[in-house]
């Protein structure tokens, strides 16, 4: 999976908009965690298929990880998408992935409207393969005049982009798309070295498997938990994760001295069902994952309980860190209370702290409070193991090499903490 880097006024406009959410003061990164209902909802399924709008022009949204709800053609060249959430309510975070060709080669317009209540989030990406992506040229990219204040930011209700299309088939997505295949493709090679493996622990409401990998040579008396996608647009989130995985199980020094002391368990993709189904956040029962676990209502956090549980009784070890990577406007660490301790107390701001020494970075810290509620995951891994813990949020626009790099560090700075804690 490979972005292509964008041109350097898109990149500098992501990094400004990076800069001022980290210099408002009175920037929350997201609302505080609130108590919500985690019982199965009917959700709004996709009608999938090709859309033949006429003119020769065509747009699918029959694959994995699609959003689109509707489409049509206004004269010969304005093609306005539809796109709605699974269900409400609902985090604004609205999902579109859908292809598009011509009969012959012309430009369009394209535009993309929403649901009421809804805005225009993601900075469009296009491909020719699904496979290697690139930003949307920014002079080909405009935001429509209605706006919303959302974060103390306007951002707009529709957006509308110039494309060229023909027979050749033209990908459009919010984030590069990474469904559970692309997933599958990734463990499935890293398994191949000797030192890691893969089991399924349980399956999602649709019948999709929950997959955990295994990294280590040691016995299980010392274990960390690596968490990614319980939220189905987070891509960037789940991209530094794969790379904080990949420096686990690196040749590296410090990651070979890591794996005879601790063992890594890794759920990639905890939301199988959404990601595949294109949804907003939302898993297939419509309900956030990341806000079930206290009542564990959900088959996918009932079987990453359910394991790491069994897994504490069966080895007589401990979870010394976990870590739930996410995504949203700006990069930033949601911490435990630093009044709070756990197993190995410290290591949380002591990674983050080495790995912003190391890239020259100012890191943007959320100890959550007291009082937050235990709903979640970060919360589980504290509360109930005693593993030092920590929410891991990745910016939207994040640059690419900046979010891996990120992972990386973060990772190898984390085993060498844990080594010298020892």
């Amino acid at each position: 999976m490979k972005l292509i880097t964008p041109s350097s006024l898109v990149l500098g406009l992501c990094m400004l908009l990076l800069s001022a959410c980290q210099k408002e003061s009175k920037w929350q990164g997201q609302k505080p965690i609130q108590v919500v209902p985690t019982d199965t909802k009917p959700i709004q399924k996709q009608v999938k298929g090709t859309y033949d709008l006429g003119s020769g022009i065509y747009a699918s949204n029959d694959f994995d990880g699609a959003r689109l709800n509707g489409m049509i053609l206004s004269g010969d060249t304005l093609i306005t998408a539809l796109i709605t959430a699974e269900n409400t309510p609902i985090n604004p975070s609205p999902w579109y992935a859908f292809k598009l060709w011509s009969e012959e080669e012309r430009v369009v317009q394209l535009k993309l409207t929403y649901q009421d209540g809804a805005f225009h989030r993601y900075y469009p990406k296009l491909s020719r393969d699904g496979l290697d992506w690139e930003n949307l040229d920014e002079k080909d990219y405009v935001e429509g005049a209605e706006k919303m204040d959302i974060a103390n930011r306007q951002l707009p209700k529709y957006i509308t982009m110039r494309l060229s299309i023909g027979p050749d088939t033209l990908w459009i997505s919010a984030q590069e798309l990474i469904t559970s295949a692309h997933v599958k493709t990734w463990t499935t090679a890293l398994c191949e070295l000797p030192y890691v493996s893969s089991m399924e622990i349980g399956k999602s409401l649709e019948g999709r498997p929950i997959d955990l990998l295994r990294i280590g040579e040691a016995s299980d008396e010392k274990m960390i938990f690596v968490l990614s996608r319980q939220h189905p647009p987070e891509v960037t989130g789940y991209l530094a994760m794969e790379s904080f995985v990949e420096a686990i199980a690196s040749d590296n020094p410090v990651a070979q001295a890591f794996r005879k002391e601790y063992t890594t368990y890794v759920v990639p993709l905890a939301n199988p069902d959404g990601v595949d189904n294109g949804h907003w956040r939302h898993s297939v029962a419509g309900i956030d994952l990341n806000r079930d676990w206290a009542n564990v209502n959900q088959p996918e956090v009932a079987c990453i309980q359910s394991f790491m549980e069994e897994k504490i009784d069966s080895s007589g070890g401990r979870f010394y860190f976990g870590v739930d990577f996410h995504s949203t406007w700006q990069d930033i660490y949601y911490t435990i209370d630093p009044t709070l301790s756990g197993n190995m107390p410290g290591i949380v701001p002591s990674m983050i702290d080495s790995m912003a020494s190391v890239l020259g970075l100012d890191p943007n810290i959320r100890p959550n409070g007291m009082d937050v509620p235990s709903i979640n995951s970060s919360r589980y891994f504290f509360e109930k193991f005693g593993a030092e813990a920590l929410t891991y949020e990745i910016g939207d626009n994040t640059p690419r090499d900046l979010l891996r790099q990120k992972g990386e560090t973060s990772a190898l700075e984390l085993m060498e903490i844990m080594m010298a804690n020892e």
